[in-house]
């Protein structure tokens, strides 16, 4: 096993830094690389690796990248027709501004620094369709109302590992809240755990699941835009430090048949005075703005559905009885809804469990945002809390049943073109459109295993 080795003291400080004390990183030769960082649109973070004095002297007012990194499926093959790119524009350059209020440092990889980059049209306007920008756009219609966003991110995930049969789960047993896990993974555990708080990500916690090398990690509550920024992060170094364990995070919405992942994001707004506009405590009246919000999310999220279920697979997980939601409702510590009112007092706030671990969380997020706006602007009346069974609950509008069914009525669809405008909507309607394509070109195992007899 390559185990990763942490140093007694390092120089690489915790968390976000201005650009002051990495100038003084880069003078003490602490820093030798600069990873400026795209999110594309499955959530990884692209980009290039400068030499950090170079990026210093040359970078800071953009680099060019091509911009078919916004393009392109999960094999990074240049996808055509886009708007802003393809072949008919010969997949040409947009320059990436750093944003250098928000370094990063890694100190699982010593001597590196990450910043986020925002890709720009030759007039300098971000493009839109950037996850990151989708993020911000909604962030700041919900900042014109008055309130800021606060998002905790509780991410499930596969660990595997090589055997005679090929990869399979690292452990077959129910681990769920197991507080005595394998050597292996009590290691790659304890190295996860010091590799966040060396980055300066803030976790909850870290668990075993039910499901054969289910893992699951919350983050720690934090403003939206830094709970996202954390997440590509944290995806980045989970899949390194598997690696070096000889293991592979598998971030599938359903890595096996009956098995799902999710991506739950927990979601509160707050007002001007720094108040929760969510406080709430059982049995009382929910607060105007937070049933209003439960009802944007129910109305709005069933238009937007490939931002939060973006692959074929995303849909496999929607199976009832599988703590993943098969219906849009909404109840009070139910985990069987696709939006969960969860906490107490100050604390109360909105899960959303509908997107699985292959969405992106900037994409996700800004949907159910989107989703909340438009409730709180046309203030929207909610409907009753689900107090039964919730995958029987028949008045609630069903999941679609794949993504053809998503895409079909999010393409077409007035709410999301209001919402998100029809450039994002094309965008992303294009992107799924090329994976049920893909899909539809390949002969699956599945079909050989039925079809040989």
């Amino acid at each position: 096993m390559n185990a990763p080795t942490h140093p007694a003291t390092t120089p690489w400080p915790a968390g976000p830094v201005p650009r002051e004390v990495l100038q003084r990183l880069l003078t003490d030769r602490a820093v030798t690389d600069i990873m400026l960082a795209v999110p594309d649109l499955q959530g990884r973070l692209m980009g290039k690796l400068f030499n950090a004095a170079v990026f210093l002297e040359r970078m800071t007012d953009g680099a060019e990248m091509c911009s078919y990194i916004l393009a392109t499926d999960v094999h990074m093959t240049p996808l055509d027709g886009f708007d802003f790119t393809g072949w008919d524009q010969g997949f040409g350059d947009f320059l990436v501004l750093p944003d250098l209020d928000h370094i990063r440092m890694l100190p699982h990889q010593p001597g590196t620094a990450l910043v986020f980059g925002t890709p720009v049209h030759d007039d300098t306007t971000p493009v839109t369709v950037a996850p990151r920008q989708l993020l911000a756009t909604q962030l700041d219609r919900l900042h014109a109302l008055g309130y800021a966003v606060k998002v905790g991110v509780e991410t499930e995930f596969v660990l595997h590992s090589d055997g005679p049969a090929g990869q399979a789960p690292v452990w077959t047993a129910n681990l769920d809240y197991a507080l005595q896990q394998p050597p292996q993974i009590g290691d790659f555990f304890r190295h996860l755990a010091r590799a966040l708080s060396d980055a300066g990500i803030d976790y909850e916690s870290i668990k075993t699941e039910a499901a054969p090398g289910q893992a699951e990690v919350a983050l720690a509550y934090t403003d939206a835009a830094t709970a996202c920024d954390d997440y590509a992060i944290f995806r980045r170094i989970v899949s390194n430090l598997a690696q070096r364990h000889d293991l592979t995070a598998v971030f599938m919405a359903a890595p096996e048949t009956r098995v799902g992942s999710g991506l739950h994001l927990h979601v509160s707004l707050w007002d001007e005075r720094g108040e929760s506009a969510f406080a709430h405590r059982r049995g009382a009246g929910l607060p105007p703005v937070m049933a209003h919000a439960i009802a944007g999310l129910l109305s709005a999220l069933p238009h937007m559905a490939p931002l939060y279920a973006p692959t074929v697979n995303s849909y496999k997980r929607y199976q009832p009885h599988s703590f993943a939601p098969t219906r849009y409702n909404w109840g009070f510590d139910h985990r069987g809804c696709a939006v969960r009112v969860a906490g107490h007092g100050a604390g109360a706030h909105l899960e959303v469990r509908l997107a699985g671990a292959d969405a992106s969380a900037y994409v996700a997020l800004a949907a159910y945002l989107a989703a909340i706006t438009h409730g709180i602007e046309e203030k929207l009346t909610l409907r009753p809390a689900c107090d039964s069974d919730a995958y029987q609950e028949q008045h609630s509008v069903p999941l679609y049943d794949d993504l053809a069914q998503a895409l079909a009525y999010f393409e077409h669809s007035t709410v999301a073109h209001l919402l998100l405008g029809k450039d994002v909507v094309r965008h992303y309607a294009h992107a799924a459109q090329a994976e049920l394509d893909y899909h539809r070109r390949h002969v699956t195992d599945l079909e050989r295993q039925r079809g040989i007899r």
